[in-house]
């Protein structure tokens, strides 16, 4: 009998020390857990004002003719008319196009007995594509010297001038750094309020790169602009 109750000390014993230790590591462990869960999640912004590098200019101009061949006439004396006046504004040969022109028999689709004074009308867009940004800003006032010539021109919002900027990938990673930077700066003010101190990134996701208009005064001046999302470890 002495030889039971010794055996159930020495067991009741181990169990009461892997409680004990058993007990510490799960206490342990769920102070880690809570640990792990500490993060805060912060947004970074980053932007920057970029002259635009493309122009892209439309020149929208419209022929009335009772025959095609008059209509064809008239299309290739206003454009012309463009291309010279883009000579003379600096614009090189290379820089310009003409589309096709697109014809219309207005009799076709008028009704009753009332028809248009010309048969056929045609509409054609001479497009200056460039780099030289001052040069269409310079000669776009100017194209009331076009109408004095004889062309009609027939503007709408299809046929708006562009400005585009083309060299996002270059300043993306100057961008990108600054708008992290912004968020941590975000995260630490945050862990100063908290009593904490920023660790590790946990994760992190990157906005759209959105460009738009400085305003609609200035669209040759564009504004670049990235959010970040990261979340950051907390720690003690």
């Amino acid at each position: 009998m002495y030889h039971n109750v010794f055996a159930a000390a020495v067991l009741g014993l181990a169990i009461a020390i892997g409680l004990v230790t058993g007990g510490s590591y799960l206490k342990s462990a769920a102070i880690q857990w809570k640990s792990a869960e500490r993060t805060v999640t912060v947004k970074g912004l980053a932007e920057r004002e970029v002259r635009a590098t493309l122009a892209l200019w439309p020149l929208h101009f419209t022929v009335t003719g009772d025959a095609l061949g008059e209509v064809q006439q008239g299309v290739d004396a206003q454009a012309d008319i463009i291309r010279a006046f883009l000579a003379d504004a600096g614009f090189k040969p290379e820089t310009i196009t003409l589309s096709s022109p697109q014809v219309t028999d207005r009799y076709a689709t008028s009704y009753g007995n009332q028809r248009p004074p010309s048969r056929y009308s045609a509409e054609a867009t001479m497009l200056v594509r460039t780099s030289a940004i001052d040069a269409v800003k310079q000669a776009m006032p100017r194209v009331g010297e076009l109408i004095g010539r004889g062309v009609v021109l027939s503007p709408n919002y299809n046929y708006r001038t562009e400005f585009l900027f083309t060299e996002l990938e270059e300043i993306k990673p100057e961008m990108i750094a600054a708008a992290t930077a912004d968020a941590r700066k975000a995260a630490k003010q945050f862990a100063q309020d908290s009593g904490s101190r920023v660790g590790a990134i946990r994760s992190a996701s990157q906005g759209y790169f959105s460009i738009s208009d400085l305003d609609s005064y200035t669209p040759d001046i564009k504004r670049v602009r990235v959010v970040t999302t990261i979340d950051y470890a907390l720690e003690d």
